[in-house]
């Protein structure tokens, strides 16, 4: 960003936050002043986010809480809120993937993915509702290229993040009328997270990956992070019902193909 965002005294709650892409974001968010705090499922993971969160100079907050579990989110944002107050700036990223033909996909497979993405980003704006910044509070959903672009062994992830971006959308229709914006940031391939490991697992599938982005490099955690503070800024004020490719427009070639990627389990 060519301007320095501050968030002085704001709060922002990231979901999902205690490693890669959110975790990015909510260092982001530290680095600009606001009181943060991060929930995951790992005890040892979120409180490790949240102290490096602190070495940051922030106010920060680390919760243990499962996005499927909403009496546990639940808790997790009135700690928060009892702690930090309301909520300005919410971030719902949890989220699991792996590559998979339909076709060899369990039900249990498939249930998991739909849980943590679709069910976990319900859980999170659900219950962060009654305690978010009226009018004012910014809602920031992380879906994926698959919830537009239909991808081969993706019928997991493409159903979920489908849904969260349509969620996206009703929700900025219901909750604008009390001032709360909602909108997504739809990540590329960026590098140095666990979703790539997992999606491009072999020098050639990420050289695949790489030549399908129209910039010739992948994006950066940091990339997403810049997008998220733009939209929970002032200038973004008008903003709302938005799904936002951050990706160097390799969602500009339509759907993918990710059988280079897959690993039959007999070859693990």
């Amino acid at each position: 960003m060519s301007e320095p965002q501050n968030f002085a005294g704001r709060h922002v709650f990231v979901a999902g936050g205690s490693s890669g892409i959110n975790l990015g974001i909510a260092q982001a968010f530290a680095r600009a002043g606001a009181r943060v705090t991060v929930i995951s499922r790992s005890a040892e993971r979120v409180e490790e986010a949240a102290a490096g969160l602190r070495a940051l100079g922030a106010q920060a907050l680390g919760i243990s809480a499962d996005v499927r579990d909403a009496a546990a989110v639940d808790a997790a944002l009135r700690q928060s809120h009892a702690q930090f107050g309301e909520i300005d700036v919410l971030i719902s990223g949890a989220a699991g993937n792996f590559i998979s033909p339909a076709a060899e996909l369990s039900p249990n497979g498939f249930k998991t993915v739909i849980d943590i993405d679709l069910n976990g980003t319900f859980h999170v704006l659900r219950m962060a509702y009654p305690l978010l910044r009226k009018p004012g509070a910014s809602v920031i959903n992380i879906s994926a290229p698959q919830g537009v672009n239909p991808t081969m062994y993706q019928v997991h992830a493409c159903a979920a993040k489908a849904g969260i971006e349509m969620m996206t959308r009703v929700l900025a229709m219901e909750w604008g009328e009390v001032g709360v914006r909602v909108n997504a940031i739809s990540p590329g391939p960026i590098a140095d997270t666990e979703g790539m490991r997992r999606l491009a697992p072999s020098p050639e599938a990420l050289a695949g990956m790489l030549a399908s982005v129209p910039l010739q490099r992948m994006g950066s955690v940091q990339d997403i992070a810049d997008m998220a503070l733009f939209l929970s800024s002032p200038q973004a004020g008008f903003v709302t019902g938005t799904v936002i490719p951050v990706d160097g427009g390799s969602s500009l070639r339509g759907g993918r193909d990710m059988r280079a990627s897959f690993v039959p389990r007999s070859a693990e």
